[in-house]
């Protein structure tokens, strides 16, 4: 009789009957795998082939992963409009599974977070919002329930770099939600997630991410990047988030190498965007011809909304920068006319179009263009040699001069040239600071990361908190972020 209850009992973990819940088939296995590589479609294939019965609590997760992957790759609203129930399906089918099981709780705000990020791409922060909120507080729960299990620390740990990272003047709406974290907690969460063996690369990425996106990326943090990118040969979102990530930190001949060798095929999922990144690196280093043709074809091919007024302003920059004035206008009514200015870089294209149209800017703002774009880049030696014949005096308004001296500072940071960048940084907040340019707010910035590498604290925060008092600018929500988490790594 042992023996027959001993057989019944390993069929039934097995076979992931109702008892347990949760089991990582190697079907599943292999389909995790594949969509943390980018493999959209082999993944899909994996999971239908999957059997629905006796029900996994795992097949939903790996399901609705599948279905993230595609709405984020494709930004299609009608296949959103048509996916979004699958949500509250999910959830209600994963309510009834095992609540001592410590998979369930960490399941559930899986799900949550994958509609989050969906929803938040399409526009509706609000009730991404909630989702994120309702994902903490599972999570939170499940590592008070199940300290040891270490999935839980995955989503825990940036849910709790964002909390921390939210700025002063909003600190009170995570108070009065119960919600609970700092940069320093977040990262740790995500380091110990890391020994987990299953999400070990979304651990690592979202730690790599946030390095970049949120701190100050070091030259250990690039490092670990390349390393990460060696170590992933088959990896396309790797591959995607390390081009992003060195984009970001002015190594976009980098960038351009990684997409290069990027990994393809019909198995990986198509990411239009990828053009779009390709148009903003030619741009950089000011082959214009080039770059318009890689806009041309993300357009072409991109079914969403977001990045199209991005897309046209970079097509005016092309057609401006190359002095044909008469292709550049028609460029600037397109960006107001399509599109939605969801992500930070339409918002910034709508505004600057507007500008453009009412009052066309002239030689001396194509001149900060050019040296923006090219030390953007990481391309220097071009940017210096568009800044040299000219000093803070050439320029007429106060806006332009604020401006000269903030590329000034940026070039002289990437050069290593710490006092002459801090003065042109000093330089440029005085400048702003009556009219709260946004020039001020990043230059204040980018002088506390220079305090900060230097170890001198209390002028980083000083610096930090300056750039916390401009009120209103159009990277508002990306320097507080900085900023703020720059200031919690203190506490």
């Amino acid at each position: 009789m042992m023996r027959y209850l001993l057989i019944f009992m390993v069929l039934l973990l097995a076979t992931g009957g109702r008892a347990q819940g949760f089991v990582w088939t190697p079907g599943l296995q292999r389909a995790y795998t594949d969509l943390t590589k980018g493999r959209l479609q082999t993944a899909r294939q994996l999971v239908r082939a999957e059997p629905d019965t006796p029900a996994n609590g795992l097949r939903l997760f790996v399901d609705d992963y599948v279905d993230m992957m595609t709405l984020l790759s494709s930004d299609d609203d009608q296949l959103f409009e048509k996916l979004a129930d699958k949500e509250s399906e999910r959830l209600d089918q994963l309510d009834s599974f095992d609540k001592n099981s410590p998979y369930k709780r960490v399941i559930l705000a899986e799900v949550r977070l994958h509609w989050a990020f969906v929803k938040l791409k399409f526009g509706k922060e609000a009730a991404a919002s909630w989702d994120v909120i309702k994902a903490y507080k599972l999570l939170a729960e499940n590592q008070r329930l199940f300290p040891a299990f270490l999935p839980t620390y995955k989503s825990l740990g940036v849910i709790r770099v964002m909390i921390g990272s939210v700025p002063d003047s909003y600190a009170w709406v995570p108070r009065l939600l119960g919600l609970r974290g700092s940069v320093r907690d977040g990262l740790a969460d995500l380091q110990r997630a890391q020994r987990d063996s299953v999400f070990r690369t979304e651990a690592r990425l979202a730690e790599l991410l946030i390095s970049a996106y949120v701190l100050r990326f070091t030259e250990n943090d690039e490092t670990n990047l390349s390393r990460f990118v060696a170590e992933s040969p088959d990896n396309l979102l790797v591959r995607f988030f390390a081009v992003t990530t060195a984009m970001k930190n002015a190594h976009s001949e980098q960038a351009l190498a990684w997409l290069a060798t990027r990994p393809g095929g019909p198995a990986y999922v198509t990411l239009p965007v990828i053009e779009n990144l390709l148009g903003d690196i030619y741009l950089q280093k000011g082959d214009y011809a080039t770059a318009l043709g890689h806009y041309k074809r993300f357009l072409a091919t991109y079914r969403g909304q977001n990045l199209l007024k991005d897309s046209h302003y970079k097509r005016f920059l092309c057609y401006w920068l190359a002095g044909d004035d008469t292709r550049a206008r028609p460029e600037l009514t397109h960006v107001l006319a399509t599109g939605r200015s969801t992500v930070e870089a339409d918002k910034a294209a709508q505004k600057l179009a507007g500008t453009y149209l009412k009052s066309f800017p002239g030689q001396r703002q194509r001149v900060l263009m050019q040296a923006r774009l090219a030390a953007d880049g990481g391309f220097l030696d071009q940017a210096i040699a568009v800044l040299k014949p000219y000093s803070e005096a050439t320029f007429q308004t106060v806006a332009e001069r604020a401006e000269y001296q903030y590329r000034m500072g940026r070039i002289y940071q990437k050069q290593g040239n710490v006092p002459a960048a801090i003065g042109a940084f000093e330089r440029s907040i005085v400048l702003s600071e009556p009219d709260q340019l946004s020039f001020g707010a990043t230059s204040a910035l980018q002088m506390g990361y220079l305090y900060q590498q230097q170890r001198n604290v209390p002028r980083a925060r000083q610096a930090f908190e300056k750039a916390l008092n401009y009120k209103h600018h159009e990277y508002k929500n990306s320097v507080d972020n900085k900023a703020r988490a720059a200031l919690n790594s203190y506490q």
